[in-house]
């Protein structure tokens, strides 16, 4: 079985939308502002983005608002933006933020049992879907046309577990699924030089003390 290019899938998706219409609407789960960078600069061309950043595996309170402030900051700060409609000129592409909730018991009761797992086991799987549940939910309240995350730009992170769950909950929810992984085509590389360029914090480990630990 061939694996799948989900870089590949979205190119054919992009490819695709409708050049005569409105951008569609993207809800876009940031896990940190550096990993939102090259994935925000790339979108934006294309999709009129919201991010949300909902991370209850952040089990420090100062970490996890010195994380929401970073990734507010970038957002203020990038030029993105959003080819019309002849795609020979380009408007600014005003992006927006949602603060989530910050639970982080969620994620603890989520992962009982699984504290000792390594480093991208199954533990990881569990916060995957529970970040990306909580999207899918608001993407369906606020009528987005479609959802997707940043985790796939990580190098450390599963994109086939990420779009595997992606593509369950958007049958679940009713709202599309954006394919993803953005470490292709050089984004990972572009989202550390645009880390530097913003000054932006970048963390040495994902957010919960149990990956602290490893």
């Amino acid at each position: 079985m061939n694996k799948r290019n989900f870089q590949k899938e979205l190119d054919a998706l992009i490819g695709r939308l409708p050049k005569d219409e409105a951008a569609p609407t993207l809800l876009l789960h940031s896990c940190c502002a550096p990993c939102s960078s090259y994935t925000l600069e790339y979108l934006s061309k294309y999709f009129r983005i919201t991010v949300l950043y909902f991370n209850p595996n952040i089990m420090r309170k100062a970490e996890y608002e010195k994380r929401v402030a970073e990734q507010q900051r970038l957002i203020e700060a990038l030029n993105t933006k959003h080819l019309t409609l002849n795609t020979e000129h380009e408007t600014l592409n005003q992006i927006t933020f949602i603060s989530g909730r910050y639970e982080p018991r969620e994620f603890v009761e989520a992962v009982k049992g699984m504290e000792e797992e390594p480093e991208g086991g199954r533990r990881c799987w569990v916060c995957y879907k529970l970040r990306l549940e909580e999207a899918a939910k608001i993407a369906k309240e606020g009528n987005y046309d479609y959802f997707c995350t940043t985790l796939s730009i990580s190098p450390l992170k599963h994109a086939d577990w990420l779009n595997e769950i992606g593509e369950t909950l958007a049958e679940e929810y009713g709202v599309r699924w954006l394919p993803s992984d953005f470490k292709k085509k050089g984004g990972y590389k572009r989202s550390i030089e645009l880390s530097k360029e913003y000054d932006l914090y970048r963390q040495n480990f994902c957010g919960c003390e149990y990956s602290r630990r490893m």
